[in-house]
């Protein structure tokens, strides 16, 4: 089944025309957009090149976009400052470490070494997809520019998932974070799909046909309202220890190693890795398994065990992944207190779990219909009003978008 174009309504048409000629003057030819994702299985399983289950949701970043002529890319995101890439440096600029010009000068010189013409181009965005929403803000700005690239200059030969790997390049080499693929390649294809990364260069990806309107629960993601700030060493600590399990045993990953070579090797890595690396990588092996199946359980439409495995998967994140509170953290514990509150307000029903990279960040809930409006006024009256969204899956990924008639 070919995925329903994605109509640009006149309404944001016009507050997208609006921003453009704000910032540039003149009036956009083509409009684009990336929705956030979420990841539905597979907590930290994408940068050991495991499973996931992800989908793109119906927030998005949108862009207004125009050729300009110039070897200039500039980029006017509603309410940052004005983002400035010269094509003339298709290399990192360490001054540029964790900005957002790094991941235009990235996707750019990604596309650039694939033998694609970049020439200069102004683009207004917007977006609905909040920096810190646990919905991957990040990978929708790559996974856009890197859409209106393959669109402006090089026919659209790039695949969607090969723009999630133009993401992933720009994020890692040019923006300075060691992040695995899934928020890109989920943010890209669309959907609800189930990835398997052990090929690196070429990810296994199947969509999963189920529609969670029909399933009776609401897909809840909620925001704890921590601040990511000064955790880096946390997020990169998790696959950082991963993959020393792994390297004490001779591989780059904790896929290429048996599960029951690593299970022998314990006594040797607790002394070689410590503890909590040993825990983390059997979070993976858990969590890896776990993955094919919650498949299985929503092709089959076995609801009742899907919840089940959310729930399983929770609790290991929580116990040994140890991505929910940070380290020595006694005054701050959001995501924590979220995940207290999602378990008072089900009550035993549906399900919940960290989302996510953790630490600062969102869980997710899917809620029964019957109990929505009062776990939603729960949540908000602790964490404030708006902490819980309510979202759905988006059929499309990354994509040019068909203005209302």
């Amino acid at each position: 089944m070919a995925t329903p174009a994605l109509i640009l309504q006149k309404p944001m048409k016009n507050a997208l025309d609006a921003g453009f000629a704000a910032a540039f003057g003149g009036a956009p030819e083509r409009y684009f957009s990336a929705p956030g994702r979420t990841e539905i299985g597979g907590n930290h399983t994408d940068h050991q090149r495991g499973r996931v289950l992800a989908g793109a949701v119906n927030l998005d970043t949108v862009a207004a976009v125009k050729r300009n002529g110039t070897d200039t890319i500039r980029i006017q995101s509603k309410g940052y400052p004005l983002c400035v890439v010269e094509l003339s440096q298709l290399t990192p600029v360490e001054s540029e470490i964790n900005t957002t010009p790094a991941l235009v000068r990235g996707v750019a010189a990604r596309f650039a070494q694939m033998g694609c013409q970049v020439k200069g181009f102004d683009a207004y965005c917007e977006s609905t997809v909040l920096p810190g929403s646990g919905l991957s803000s990040s990978a929708a700005f790559e996974v856009l520019v890197g859409t209106i690239v393959n669109h402006l200059f090089w026919e659209g030969k790039a695949t969607q998932p090969e723009v999630a790997q133009i993401g992933q390049y720009a994020e890692n080499v040019f923006f300075g974070k060691p992040c695995g693929l899934m928020d890109q390649m989920a943010s890209s294809v669309g959907n609800l799909v189930t990835i398997d990364f052990f090929d690196k260069e070429k990810p296994v990806i199947e969509p999963v046909d189920f529609d969670f309107a029909a399933c009776g629960h609401a897909l809840c993601i909620i925001d704890s309202g921590a601040d990511h700030a000064d955790l880096t060493d946390e997020y990169a600590a998790v696959p950082g220890e991963m993959k020393a399990v792994a390297a004490h045993l001779g591989k780059e990953v904790l896929t290429q190693i048996d599960e029951k070579d690593f299970y022998n090797a314990i006594p040797e890595l607790r002394k070689a890795c410590g503890d909590r690396a040993v825990l983390r990588a059997i979070h993976f092996y858990q969590e890896n398994a776990r993955v094919p199946h919650q498949v299985a359980a929503l092709r089959e439409g076995n609801f009742d065990q899907f919840l089940s495995l959310v729930k399983q998967s929770g609790h290991s994140s929580y116990m040994y992944l140890q991505n929910v509170i940070p380290a020595g953290y006694k005054q701050h514990q959001d995501v924590a207190v979220a995940l207290a509150l999602c378990e008072h307000y089900l009550a035993g029903r549906g399900a919940y779990r960290v989302h996510g990279g953790g630490f600062a960040g969102t869980v997710q809930a899917f809620v029964p219909y019957d109990m929505l409006d009062a776990f939603v006024a729960g949540v908000d009256g602790v964490l404030g009003a708006g902490a819980c969204h309510v979202l759905s899956i988006r059929p499309q990924g990354g994509v040019e978008m068909e203005v209302e008639v």
